[in-house]
């Protein structure tokens, strides 16, 4: 009779790792879209900075001194040096932006699909 208990035990302990398994990949997307989901936040209040340090500086006089952080060290600039600097700065972060909104819909995408295939529902807790 042991050896009639003994497919179930290995059938239980497939099912098991099939479930583990599951919910590891599961975590990992769900770990995946938290930390771009984060960085896409970052990367917002990086472009609002930016405008913001442009609307400001804009209506200034060229030669006015003004100082800028640049690779941790403060340096002093005129308002005409820094504003093409800042607006390369703000489209390389816009840019950076976009394509980290791209991967974040690629990989909810994928999520979705991965789910639908492995017939994998979210139960949430109370």
């Amino acid at each position: 009779m042991s050896e009639s208990s003994s497919p179930s035990v290995a059938a239980s302990g497939t099912a098991s790792k099939k479930q583990a398994d599951l919910q590891a990949q599961y975590n990992d997307y769900k770990s995946t879209l938290q930390q771009l989901a984060q960085k896409i936040g970052e990367l917002e209040s990086e472009v609002d900075e930016h405008k913001l340090v442009l609307e400001t500086l804009r209506p200034l006089p060229d030669s006015r001194k003004c100082f800028r952080m640049i690779g941790g060290v403060l340096v002093e600039r005129t308002v005409v040096e820094v504003i093409p600097a800042l607006e390369t700065n703000a489209k390389g972060v816009e840019s950076v932006l976009q394509q980290l909104v791209k991967e974040y819909k690629k990989t909810e995408e994928d999520m979705k699909k991965w789910q639908t295939k492995n017939k994998v529902q979210v139960v949430q807790g109370p």
